[in-house]
């Protein structure tokens, strides 16, 4: 039996385009004489849907999408994902489901028995879970265990859930498994999602088939990286990552308790062409990981604006480490030709910084303005000068620097139709160092979700072949320059010991005690945290952050904004 697994990039809501992609795929299929082809979760009407769920119309679309690619499946089924009505009177008004389709009709539905409810997830608020017996799907003689993502998560040490439905699948003794899904890229997941399906193929003995699907939905990036595991627990072909990709794996004719899988040689077929998948240890700062990161952000980018039906995007240029990656990352998103940077000098702006972003422009030959800031800042001065008679400069004036910026490149974007990026990285936005309706405007928060170190580190994967971003960007102590010699250690820790507090606050979710334990000076964590949680109201106004990390700010991480604790 020849399989094929279609890895593709979906558009939530574009039926038309969804279906015409799929159905490609099936006819590509066809032509290499393959038995079923299998698409990613939820693909009819593309993952997440969310509220668009909650519209009559909208369900109506996905099974009258489902309808047309069913007709187009004689001799061939393919397996899809879409919602389907619950027709119980309890419960959810809807399951996400695998549609098995063959012989131009649905042949069987299944239910994901799993629904995540954490961090990005949000399932159970729509869907109803399958509560129904397990059941294969056969044929061509061979048994289906079909099964949607998480519900194959419930196989570790630790199970978060009641149910394991590959265990009651296993009872049916199936041929193969699959697993169809819209697994979220971070930087840990490529290693957490191989040992979780390398871990049911061997548990079980059965091959299994995994399809993820790739590309942009907003915050949330998919990186593909779907598979075929042995029932020896061997992966034996990889589609690639961060790309749409096809390939055709052919199973043994043969019954045998633990049949290998043999890949198809067909010259015509799209394969990875590594299909080893790194097992180093993803932690945030390691070489795989900002590999992987730079990726994903490029991706994020190129599908934010095409998704949307926008080309060009603007930024503000500063000669700082932070605008110097995210222009790079445009460019390679979007070309430098759609890509405008704009330097906006004050007078306490350095003559290095302003050569620094110059040289960065000309590198990668995009388009930029200068635009001096000073005189702007003396109207405002003066127009304040009887409310603020007296009185010191302070942050009020440093503020309003950014906020004349953002007026500028908000000015600009609206004239020329523009989108504007904002530069922030996450450990600025998780300590509040960001002026609300200044730095922090933005249609795209880029590196939102990229710890200053790991910026740098992005810097230092930018220039490996050659030196793209000025060294002196990358050297130089970080710094506002919004008053005379202002460094950003002025007031945060060192970024290599903020960056490791956030972590362990954000991501691993340690309270004080235990970041004191492992060491952390007791005033630098009360501070650090007291920052993060008083800050809150501001990530509540910041735009789309692409999410990189296992605990991004944003729909994954919910805190009250008037809340007690560490404040």
């Amino acid at each position: 039996m020849k399989i094929a697994l279609a890895q593709l990039n979906y558009h939530v809501g574009d039926f038309d385009d969804n279906v015409s992609r799929i159905i490609g795929c099936i006819e590509q299929a066809k032509l290499h004489h393959a038995d079923v082809v299998v698409f990613a979760e939820l693909s009819v009407c593309g993952y997440p849907p969310r509220d668009f769920l909650e519209f009559d119309d909208f369900i109506k679309r996905c099974e009258e999408a489902v309808g047309k690619i069913a007709s187009v499946c004689h001799g061939i089924a393919a397996v899809v994902g879409a919602p389907s009505v619950n027709p119980a009177s309890k419960g959810k008004p809807l399951y996400n489901t695998a549609w098995f389709l063959a012989d131009g009709a649905v042949r069987a539905k299944t239910h994901k028995t799993l629904l995540p409810n954490y961090d990005v997830f949000d399932e159970y608020r729509y869907f109803e879970p399958n509560r129904l017996p397990a059941s294969v799907v056969t044929y061509n003689d061979t048994r289906f265990a079909v099964t949607i993502c998480e519900d194959l998560w419930n196989i570790t040490d630790d199970p978060l859930y009641v149910r394991n439905p590959m265990e009651e699948l296993a009872g049916l003794h199936p041929d193969v498994i699959i697993n169809i899904a819209a697994s979220p890229f971070n930087y840990t997941q490529s290693a957490n999602r191989r040992n979780v399906l390398v871990r049911n193929a061997k548990t079980y003995a059965t091959p299994l088939i995994y399809v993820n699907q790739v590309g942009g939905q907003t915050e949330l990036i998919f990186d593909g990286g779907s598979m075929v595991v042995d029932a020896h627990g061997e992966v034996v072909a990889t589609l690639k990552e961060f790309e749409e990709d096809f390939s055709i794996i052919e199973l043994p004719k043969e019954k045998s308790p633990n049949p290998h899988i043999s890949t198809s040689p067909h010259p015509q077929i799209l394969t990875s062409p590594n299909p080893h998948i790194s097992t180093s240890p993803n932690s945030p700062n390691s070489p795989e990981s900002i590999r992987q990161i730079q990726a994903a952000l490029i991706l994020g980018i190129r599908d934010y604006f095409e998704k949307l039906g926008f080309s060009k995007a603007i930024l503000g240029l500063s000669g700082g480490i932070d605008s110097s990656v995210t222009l790079v990352l445009a460019v390679k998103a979007l070309g430098n030709e759609h890509v405008r940077a704009i330097l906006l000098p004050s007078q306490f702006s350095s003559e290095h910084s302003i050569a620094d972003a110059r040289q960065l422009a000309e590198n990668l030959h995009v388009p930029y303005d200068i635009i001096p800031i000073e005189e702007a800042f003396h109207t405002f001065e003066k127009i304040l000068q009887p409310q603020f008679a007296g009185l010191p400069f302070n942050l009020t004036e440093e503020n309003i620097q950014a906020r004349i910026r953002a007026v500028i490149l908000m000015a600009l974007s609206n004239k020329f139709g523009y989108i504007l990026l904002n530069t922030s990285n996450k450990s600025e936005a998780a300590v509040g160092y960001g002026t609300l309706y200044g730095d922090m405007c933005g249609g795209l928060s880029v590196l939102g979700d990229v710890y200053k170190t790991q910026v740098y580190a992005l810097a230092r994967l930018i220039n490996a072949e050659s030196e793209m971003i000025p060294e002196n960007s990358i050297l130089k102590p970080p710094s506002a320059e919004l008053r005379p010699g202002q460094k950003d250690s002025d007031s945060l820790p060192d970024y290599d010991i903020l960056d490791q507090i956030l972590y362990g606050y954000i991501e691993q979710r340690k309270g004080p005690g235990e970041l004191m334990a492992a060491g952390f000076d007791a005033s630098v964590v009360k501070r650090v945290l007291k920052l993060v949680n008083t800050s809150e109201y501001k990530r509540a106004q910041t735009p789309p952050i692409l999410r990189v990390s296992p605990k991004a700010f944003g729909t994954g991480r919910r805190m009250p904004i008037a809340a007690k604790y560490l404040s």
